[in-house]
């Protein structure tokens, strides 16, 4: 570990000075380069040079034991710092796990209804309600680029972006299957219903080539309408686009013009055929499934939302919480944190 600490100061170092240098002053696209880099490890380095400081003191403290005048309050010293830097070793070893490359970037969101028919659209909404409020307490922004809504309420699909601080970071652990358990309002016997929404995150892309021939686009123009579209439904300014390889299928609807709905769609698009292109290299990966929480299969059941009994239930990680009524008006941090949290310890193992 001190190694690999040894490393990161010593670029942490360099790249105060390269700041300072004149290609940096007269670059601010390269001083702005610099600067990320230097904020991504600056944690570390502070840290470590904090558990640098302690190590001596407790080196100093050790030697002083010998001394039977100060063995007492060095004993008595010594036992607050070992327990500091015990923490310190901890909090180091999470920050040399290997991040996650587009843990700090916006992400597209797609919910659909799934088994379970008007129940299924309309508990999609809800996952949409929930989701929307968690990103209002994160002061994230939330654009809807398209949606179904399904006959009796709620969405067949709905597709949203969503831009913040660390968006995917905290929301990459939500795709697969999620359950819900409850009386419908349709249900005339009182009887608990089971249905299935699903919901796919992937992070925006900006730097990736991705190919993507004329030829194998088809697009369609119409009018916009339904929600994100009521205000621009006088002119055909919705936009699908069908990658014909793939059959991946886009539609934006949430700009006035058709320009901007294009240029949209193609953005999701491009997000769509990346998101494809890793998930097909992770499934050939047995490492990286083995250390990922769940299968990573879109299709697994993820969570259980019981109304009955108030409480959702995380499969993956046998975590419960007795709060289904905070969770759904968008209180996730109790959730996520878990997830998180086990997703380090995971990784943790898995690189020892």
């Amino acid at each position: 570990m001190i190694d690999r600490l040894e490393v990161i100061k010593d670029k942490y170092e360099e790249l105060q000075k390269e700041l300072t240098s004149d290609d940096a002053i007269n670059d601010y696209k390269k001083a702005q380069s610099i600067n990320k880099e230097i904020s991504s490890l600056e944690e570390t380095v502070t840290k470590y040079k904090e558990y640098q400081d302690i190590s001596k003191e407790i080196k100093d403290l050790e030697e002083m034991l010998a001394d039977p005048d100060f063995a007492e309050i060095a004993k008595a010293e010594l036992d607050s710092l070992y327990g500091k830097i015990n923490k310190l070793e901890s909090e180091l070893e999470l920050l040399l796990i290997p991040k996650d490359e587009h843990d700090g970037k916006d992400i597209i969101m797609e919910i659909r209804g799934a088994a379970g028919g008007d129940e299924a659209n309309i508990f999609a909404g809800d996952l949409f309600r929930m989701y929307s409020r968690y990103a209002e307490s994160k002061k994230w922004k939330i654009d809807v680029n398209n949606a179904l809504e399904g006959t009796s309420g709620g969405f067949t699909q709905i597709e949203l972006s969503i831009r913040g601080e660390n968006v995917y970071s905290e929301l990459k652990f939500e795709s697969g299957a999620h359950r819900v358990q409850r009386i419908p309002t349709t249900e005339t016997q009182g009887r608990v219903h089971t249905s299935t929404a699903t919901v796919v995150v992937m992070p925006e892309v900006e730097d990736v080539e991705i190919e993507i021939k004329n030829e194998d686009l088809r697009i369609d123009v119409y009018r916009s309408g339904g929600k994100g579209g009521q205000s621009v439904n006088t002119t055909d300014s919705a936009v699908r686009i069908t990658h014909l390889p793939t059959g991946i299928v886009v539609t934006c609807q949430n700009e006035r013009s058709q320009i901007k709905n294009k240029d949209r769609a193609m953005k999701v698009l491009k997000v769509k055929l990346y998101d494809l292109m890793i998930e097909e290299q992770q499934s050939k990966s047995d490492s990286d499934r083995r250390s990922k929480i769940g299968t990573g299969d879109r299709s697994e059941k993820i969570r259980t939302y019981n109304y009955p009994q108030n409480r959702v239930t995380d499969h993956r990680i046998n975590f419960s919480i007795m709060q289904l009524d905070q969770v759904m008006d968008g209180d996730l941090e109790p959730i996520i944190n878990a997830l998180i949290a086990e997703d380090q310890k995971r990784k943790l193992e898995h690189g020892k």
